[in-house]
């Protein structure tokens, strides 16, 4: 078993930096206009002669209400009537796509994400599902990883039982905070009730597994009211929970111009929030696996952390990074082979794209040997908190401390710091430096400090 993390906060101090999140190396800022709807055939031509398997990932922009710390990219209406035009232009996209695959890739992973997925009516997502049965390769059996976003405000005991009749067999559950005063101030009320009735529905259904997602520094939350939530959430026994930083970005979004700054928690009040949580965590059994998850320790995701097989990409850790992800809906990223590409995020450049026969791809990358390389240190680490040089020098045929020699004074001075150790023939993340993983990779990131740091949150 790994290490429990150790909190140190003179560390958290110096190395607490903005920085990306590494669900891609490189990361969305680095995509460019010159990839295209042709680079993308290229690949997913590439997908079908290798018989790769595949994870899905469906974008529903749609929300009935704003929610003032959001930075997801949504539609934010009372109209229900406006999914119908858009899914029509999704299921263009599905068979689109689809025809230059394989029916023989089965879809180990099923994801659908917004926005609020279950906006849609129960009609529309018995359609939306049945035309992807039907132009992919879904699996009958219920051994997939089937999940689905939950707004409990949207959803109740037919939601729910619908969803599993579907084969959904997983479900991630918005929370964010159970105080009523917070919840005003980002104008999400939501009960505890509310979000307890629809975790008894998907246990009751045998859904697999139930995620929460937690965001601290909000407005109006303190280290004491936060830590009565956690409190709360750790009663409901989720599989997994992420505690996200909040970060306030008014001048990129701006539904969080609508959030009094003076009201925001201090620094030193955010760290105090997060340090508690981990220690009321941790006491409840839960494991640290990074970048803000945790997961009891049956959970798929800490037996690969455990077993070293534990990946990362857009979709977050998952143990189908194997997979290539095909994004579909608005604003979706695939990731198939060594091409990551964008369908635009405006809603009508993307339904009129489609209402042409065209994709909607607007912007992406295609890897060079450099970028793979160190997405592949960046994995390691990330995922894993260790990285063994032969393994990387096997792969792609270098001397590691060749190619990375002008980087080795940083990590020198990171192992000196306490935060990783560093041998002739490894790195290993030190339970002081694990929070701060994404520092360690940055050291990797050959992009960084080309963009600047101003379009990425903070580590903590």
């Amino acid at each position: 078993m790994l290490d429990a993390i150790r909190w140190d906060t003179d560390l958290i101090r110096r190395y607490d930096l903005a920085g990306p999140r590494y669900t891609s190396y490189p990361t969305a800022v680095q995509f460019n206009s010159q990839i295209g709807t042709l680079d993308l055939f290229h690949a997913l031509r590439d997908s079908r002669k290798a018989l790769r398997p595949l994870s899905l990932y469906v974008h529903v922009p749609f929300c009935a209400n704003i929610c003032y710390y959001c930075a997801c990219n949504k539609v934010i209406t009372k109209d229900r009537g406006r999914a119908l035009p858009y899914l029509q232009r999704l299921e263009q996209e599905i068979a689109l796509i689809a025809c230059h695959l394989d029916p023989a890739q089965k879809v180990e992973q099923l994801h659908f994400g917004g926005g609020t997925p279950t906006f849609l009516s129960h009609d529309e997502l018995r359609q939306l599902m049945a035309h992807l049965r039907k132009h992919f390769n879904l699996l009958d059996d219920d051994s997939g990883d089937y999940g689905i976003e939950i707004d409990p405000r949207e959803a109740d005991w037919s939601t729910m039982g619908l969803l599993r009749e579907l084969g959904f067999n997983r479900v991630s559950i918005g929370l964010q905070d159970l105080d009523p005063a917070v919840q005003r101030a980002v104008n999400r009320l939501q009960s505890l009730e509310e979000t307890r009735a629809v975790i008894d529905a998907a246990r009751t259904l045998q859904f697999r597994s139930i995620n929460i997602d937690l965001i601290y520094g909000l407005p109006k939350q303190t280290p004491e009211n936060f830590a009565r939530t956690v409190e709360e959430v750790i009663r409901l026994q989720p599989d997994r929970l992420s505690v996200f930083n909040y970060a306030h970005l008014p001048e990129r979004f701006m539904p969080q111009r609508r959030i009094n700054s003076d009201e925001l928690p201090t620094p030193a009040q955010k760290l105090e929030m997060l340090q508690r949580t981990i220690e009321q965590l941790t006491a409840a059994g839960y494991r640290y696996i990074g970048m803000d998850h945790f997961a009891l320790p049956d959970d798929e995701l800490a037996i690969a952390q455990e077993e070293s097989t534990l990946q990362r990409n857009f979709q977050g850790y998952t143990t189908h990074g194997h997979c290539d992800l095909i994004g579909l809906g608005v604003s979706a990223i695939s990731q198939i082979g060594d091409l990551y590409c964008q369908n635009s995020s405006d809603l009508n450049q993307y339904q009129n794209a489609l209402a042409s026969t065209q994709l909607a791809t607007s912007r992406g990358l295609l890897c060079n040997a450099d970028d793979r390389l160190r997405r592949a240190v960046i994995q390691q680490l990330i995922c894993n908190f260790s990285l063994e040089f032969a393994a990387i020098e096997r792969a792609f045929n270098i001397d590691f401390q060749g190619y990375f020699g002008e980087l080795w004074p940083q990590l020198q001075a990171m192992a000196e710091d306490g935060l990783i150790e560093l041998d002739s023939d490894r790195i290993n993340v030190l339970p002081a430096g694990r929070l701060l993983v994404r520092s360690v990779c940055m050291v990797f990131d050959a992009y960084l400090e080309q963009h600047g740091r101003q379009r990425f949150s903070r580590v903590i």
